[in-house]
């Protein structure tokens, strides 16, 4: 014991002792959430799919512990994810707001309808970006010539279409702002999800 302890009282001593202990009921929580992450941990791996996942949480009955699970999985999600990665996480949320006693399912749908249409909606406008700068570069040949430095000489290098393409400042500027951009409209539509879970 250090010194400072030495002037405290037996029952300041007890409770010093003890403050480091769970309560019963944060050792159930714990427990729960344990159970939970291991649940989630066989899904994300593809071992288990939304239907076997509401079937293994069926008994957790908690709503707090569905809710827990429910955020892990809203927060698996990216920009990045891909259609079927999203629409299958989307399911497990689904399957495990069916679980609850007064599931607000309608609503979830809808919301992760929306997270789909914005991910559509990027990828079709890239898309279409793309496409606008590719035929501009097929129509000007200079576009496709990148001048490179070897030694004291200065050598001309046909590009492909596509190589020419990533290079431009342009292209990179607009790729950048329309990251940036559904970066932060799909944070939204996530938290907006999340929001939503009771």
């Amino acid at each position: 014991m250090s010194k400072w302890e030495d002037g405290l009282s037996p029952i300041a001593r007890e409770r010093l002792a003890r403050i480091g202990e769970s309560t019963p009921e944060e050792k159930r929580k714990l427990e729960g959430v344990s159970r939970v992450e291991s649940v989630l941990s066989e899904f994300y791996q593809g071992r288990i799919d939304a239907e076997d996942l509401w079937r293994r949480l069926k008994g957790e009955g908690q709503p707090t512990l569905l809710r827990h699970a429910q955020v892990r999985l809203i927060d698996s999600l990216s920009f990045g994810s891909t259609p079927l990665e999203l629409q299958r996480k989307g399911q497990a949320v689904l399957a495990i707001e069916a679980l609850k006693p007064e599931p607000s399912t309608s609503s979830l749908e809808t919301n992760l309808e929306l997270i789909e249409q914005l991910q559509r909606r990027y990828r079709t406008e890239m898309e279409r970006a793309y496409d606008g700068v590719k035929a501009e570069v097929e129509r000007n040949p200079r576009l496709r010539e990148k001048q490179v430095q070897q030694g004291q000489n200065t050598m001309v290098v046909q590009l492909t279409v596509n190589e020419a393409i990533k290079q431009l400042p342009q292209w990179q500027d607009f790729l950048s702002s329309q990251d940036r951009r559904y970066s932060q409209e799909f944070a939204s539509a996530v938290e907006k999800l999340k929001r939503e879970l009771r």
